[in-house]
């Protein structure tokens, strides 16, 4: 895998910034430079160093909150939301894909329905609904981002068990007596593991830009928790005198964004039997 992967240049660069990413914000407390959350309006809109500013090296906000440390901080947002979305929204996804596609009659057609209800809603109103209903918090914007996640999964886990439950040693497993749930999950979800990994990559992306787009709408984290979405949200009242405040947390985004997509991409190729690479 890894001499696959030195092979793509994609894959690696968005590798490498995703672990980056990764060790900031498990060592923020080591890496800011300043309290994300105290402010010094002494330094307010201090410039950075590109205009020769070198108390805050990214410039300060408009409360004198060094801009660095909230990036540094609000990583932890974006990849926890990220990370525990994706993972919950994988089980979720895993289990009832594979009870529909395992069982089938009227469990897939239950199941069936209810994705396709939920897939008729852009997720991002749908996040927006959800968040309106539920309250704003760490833990609601997890909720959200594993139930707008969940249906990917359940889709292309169903239509791989469709296959495999037709398979010699499935056959096999049931007439030595083997339970629904061995079978299931002892014989078929293993061999689903590469989509599902690919997929839980993908989902990360589309979960950080939500996780920001909510904060910027001002429905997510607490206001007192640096997030690059409200850096960006607190950003707009000065895009014509300093920009930097919104181009920073926005830069970040897009890279994080654009790293976690690349390594998916060069994942499912990975994955991809008619490319030989296994």
């Amino acid at each position: 895998m890894l001499k696959q992967l030195k092979k793509s240049p994609t894959g690696m660069f968005g590798l490498i910034v995703i672990i980056l990413f990764v060790l900031m914000a498990i060592f923020a407390p080591l890496l800011a430079p300043f309290n994300p959350a105290k402010q010094a309006l002494a330094d307010r809109l201090a410039p950075g160093f590109w205009a020769g500013g070198t108390k805050h090296l990214l410039g300060a906000d408009a409360v004198g909150r060094d801009v660095l440390s909230r990036i540094i901080y609000g990583s932890r947002i974006s990849l926890g939301v990220a990370f525990a979305g994706s993972f919950f929204g994988c089980i979720a996804g895993v289990v009832l894909g594979s009870v529909a596609g395992y069982y089938g009659k009227w469990v897939d057609t239950l199941i069936g329905r209810i994705i396709d209800i939920q897939l008729t809603f852009p997720f991002i109103l749908l996040s927006i609904l959800i968040v309106a209903i539920l309250g704003s918090g760490i833990r609601n914007i997890i909720l959200v981002a594993a139930l707008t996640s969940w249906v990917r999964f359940a889709r292309v886990v169903r239509g791989e068990v469709l296959s495999i439950k037709e398979m010699g040693y499935i056959e096999a497993v049931n007439s030595l007596g083997g339970s629904n749930f061995r079978i299931i999950f002892g014989h078929i979800v293993p061999n689903v593991l590469s989509p599902i990994i690919v997929i839980a990559t993908l989902e990360m992306a589309k979960i950080i830009t939500m996780e920001a787009s909510l904060s910027y709408l001002g429905l997510g984290v607490p206001p007192s928790v640096p997030t690059w979405g409200r850096m960006l949200s607190e950003a707009t009242s000065y895009l014509q005198t300093n920009p930097s405040l919104a181009i920073v947390p926005g830069v970040a985004i897009t890279l994080l964004v654009l790293s976690v997509n690349l390594f998916g991409d060069w994942l499912r190729d990975y994955f991809d039997p008619k490319l030989g690479n296994n």
